[in-house]
Order: structure tokens, then C-alpha cells, then sequence
């Protein structure tokens, strides 16, 4: 079974920053894709950056290109979402998720970096409240 912890949610101002961590309770992280979602009231889950455990190799969404970096401490079995330059419309929940590669059909964090990639096979984090403040 494994566990996903986020931390690191909550208020922050537009312009300003926050990182979010995702702390993974596994003993072969390299094994595991990681990825960012979020879910506003009333919509559909989204991703948001999805990172490779084994070679390193992110993807972000266009929406948080260029503001947004995630990237990772492998001795920590830990992913980082450093949201740089937040905006209020980023102000939502955020779950951190994982998934064995060998599950993914295609291992590149580009091509598989989907809810529906890290479901019903994946595991999900109970999530962080991020507000962004005007």
C-alpha cells in the first residue's frame, strides 16, 4: 500500500510563491510515476505536472508553463510543486498521485499524465488547500 502525503498548501498572493511536497511512502520510488492534479468546485480533475521517478523527465501543463516546476528529492521519496508567480484562479485543491510505470502504457510523464493514468490503479494524497489571494 502506498501512502502519499501532501504538505505545504495554503494562502498565498498573486506574484508570490509556495511549494507544495509529496511525500511517498514506497520502497522502489524509481518505480513510480508522480503526479500533480487539482480540482476546483463543480469541476472535473485536472493534471497539473507529472514527474519520472527513473529518469527524471517532468511535463507541465500549459496552463502553469513557465510559473510552475516540479522536480523531486529521490533520497526523500519526496515531489515538489514550486508554484512560482500564482494567479487566484490556481486557488483549488491539489493532489498528489502515483502510479507503478509498468501500469502506464507509455512511461514518458508527456504521454501519460492523465487522471485517468493514475486511476483506478494509482494511488491519491487526501489533498492541499491552495488560495491564491488578489
Amino acid at each position: 500500500e502506498v501512502q502519499l502525503v501532501e504538505s505545504g498548501g495554503g494562502l498565498v498572493q498573486a506574484g508570490g510563491s509556495l511549494r507544495l511536497s509529496c511525500a511517498a511512502s514506497v520502497f522502489d520510488f524509481d518505480d513510480y510515476a508522480i503526479g500533480w492534479f487539482r480540482q476546483a468546485p463543480g469541476k472535473e480533475r485536472e493534471e497539473v505536472s507529472c514527474f519520472s521517478s527513473r529518469d527524471g523527465t517532468t511535463y507541465l501543463a500549459d496552463s502553469v508553463k513557465g510559473r510552475f516546476i516540479i522536480s523531486s528529492d529521490n533520497a526523500k521519496n519526496t515531489v515538489y510543486l514550486q508554484m512560482n508567480s500564482p494567479i487566484p484562479e490556481n486557488t483549488t485543491v491539489y493532489y498528489c498521485a502515483a502510479v507503478s510505470v509498468v501500469l502506464l502504457r507509455n512511461p514518458s510523464p508527456r504521454e501519460s499524465c492523465r487522471v485517468g493514468d493514475f486511476t483506478p490503479m494509482g494511488y491519491w494524497g487526501q489533498g492541499t488547500q491552495v488560495t491564491v489571494s488578489s
